[in-house]
């Protein structure tokens, strides 16, 4: 392609490439705000900050919504498609209910002082948007790479980000686990320009190259690439970093890690295992020749977030091993390899979002209900009677982690699993069947810890000295409080999500 040729692509893509040229224009107006208003009122700041953070997202996320504006951008360096777009509203989504919770329960005039976020946070979050943008559109390794690159960074310094010592050695473990999760990613990377001799996932090449590759020699690639993606979803092996940085970062913080990163990480995962061939020359890889491997890593991110889970004693350890089993369950559905599986992700991604958020939410206000920065689980004991709907809330949200009925968590498993079994039919791969049978279990095991916070708050009784409790934000309670009726919701109307779906 000649210079002219180039620079006419490049001016062509801008159009399509509204909603990250904005994100970019408000991260840097962010930035130069937070110099104007140094001098003013620290309320003041966060509240201007907050606001305009939350209004950028809004504009950002109508601007994805209605952009009429599909396919390739850059010269094949990005793909904006409908899965893209269902993708970017879950991520920009996530970052507004995020950041409106964490601006109403520090309006509060009682809040407890040291879980303040400094205001460095709000043009962070818009910058991992930003990122978490360009990771949902990139179909090119290295634009994979370099989106996956600002999302980390953005998270290392969201870890970090007060000034403790937890912070730090979380903000450090998180770095550390990071780097080498990047540096195996891009060996696998080597390893696939070598073999296909392009970047680009959308190439006939890449998947001829392939194809014509010893099965076991691609796979082996294929998933040493996966690794930074698995990193950002807390998959199996590139998990432990999980629970220290969920402890060591504010829970609104942790809130957003347990969504956003990964909404744009497993679609790039989706991403990468469809550019594999269907078909090809005998013992040359194909798209199935990852199915037992992506098994493995699925089962054994369910077993080990589960069992480790059920020896918490702290909320926020306990949603982190929580989370880890979830990336499993997320799994299951690319593990089908069918258009079924694949829908199942895209429901199960929408849906985790309201799970998840109101986890966090609705356990950091009944800390806050006790004046308190803690999240062990025992101060929980006897608070469903002062905190009833807090407390019956926090219930619903523990029985759609577990995917009881009648809450979507039940619907979002049973997708995942019908298309696993029908993969598991089409092909008899035992560990298929494996994952089916202990996948189900594990959903019962699983059981046994998200109970025990609902058990502790109606069931034990309250300390004798406990604190009076402390007057919480009416905009953080009831948008705790709606995360979990939209959960019951989408249970009773799946098809408001699946009907969005099928047309993608």
């Amino acid at each position: 392609m000649s210079l002219s040729d180039q620079l006419t692509d490049i001016l062509n893509s801008l159009g399509g490439f509204g909603p990250e040229l904005w994100l970019s224009v408000a991260f840097c107006g962010l930035l130069l705000a937070e110099l104007l208003l140094l001098r003013t009122n620290v309320g003041v700041r966060r509240r201007w900050l907050a606001g305009l953070s939350i209004g950028s997202l809004i504009v950002a996320g109508i601007w994805v919504a209605v952009l009429p504006a599909r396919g390739f951008l850059f010269t094949h360096l990005l793909f904006v498609d409908n899965q893209a777009v269902y993708f970017q509203l879950i991520i920009v989504l996530s970052a507004v209910l995020v950041l409106a919770y964490e601006a109403s329960v520090n309006s509060a005039a009682d809040r407890p002082v040291g879980n303040q976020l400094p205001v460095e946070w709000y043009s962070l979050v818009l910058a991992m948007t930003l990122g978490m943008f360009l990771m949902t559109l990139s179909v090119n390794l290295l634009s994979i790479y370099l989106s996956i690159e600002l999302v980390s960074i953005c998270s290392y310094l969201l870890t970090a980000l007060n000034a403790d010592r937890k912070a730090s050695e979380g903000g450090i473990k998180y770095l550390l686990f990071g780097a080498v999760s990047s540096a195996v990613m891009l060996y696998g990377m080597s390893l696939l320009y070598g073999m296909t001799g392009t970047l680009d996932l959308t190439a006939d090449n890449f998947g001829i190259g392939l194809s014509q590759q010893d099965a076991p020699i691609a796979t082996v690639a294929m998933l040493l690439t996966l690794a930074g993606l698995l990193f950002k979803l807390a998959g199996v092996p590139f998990h432990v970093w999980t629970p220290d940085a969920y402890e060591a970062a504010p829970v609104p913080v942790a809130a957003f890690f347990s969504v956003a990163p990964k909404a744009a990480a497993v679609l790039v995962f989706l991403r990468l295992v469809s550019a594999l061939p269907v078909d090809g020359p005998a013992g040359g890889a194909t798209i199935t020749t990852l199915q037992t491997p992506l098994a493995i890593l699925a089962l054994a991110g369910i077993l080990i977030g589960n069992l480790t889970a059920l020896r918490q004693t702290d909320a926020k350890r306990l949603l982190a091993y929580s989370s880890i089993a979830h990336a499993g369950f997320l799994l299951v559905g690319v593990v089908a390899l069918n258009p079924a599986g694949f829908n199942a992700v895209l429901f199960y991604a929408g849906t985790y979002l309201f799970m998840s958020l109101g986890a966090f939410f609705l356990i950091d206000l009944l800390a806050r209900s006790q004046r308190s920065d803690s999240l062990s689980m025992d101060q929980f004991a006897g608070l469903g009677s002062r905190q009833p709907l807090l407390a019956v809330a926090l219930t619903i949200i523990m029985l759609a982690l577990t995917g009881l009925p009648p809450t979507v968590g039940f619907t979002a498993k049973l997708l995942s699993f019908s298309a696993l079994f029908e993969a598991y039919q089409r092909s008899n791969d035992p560990w298929l069947l494996t994952l089916f049978g202990l996948g189900l279990l594990n959903a019962l095991i699983s059981l046994v810890y998200y109970v025990r916070i609902p058990f502790l708050l109606f069931f034990r009784p309250a300390p004798t000295n406990l604190a009076v409790p402390a007057s919480l934000p009416r905009f953080a309670t009831g948008l705790s409080v709606a995360l979990a009726l939209i959960t019951l919701l989408l249970f009773l109307r799946p098809d408001l999500l699946t009907n969005w779906i099928a047309g993608l």
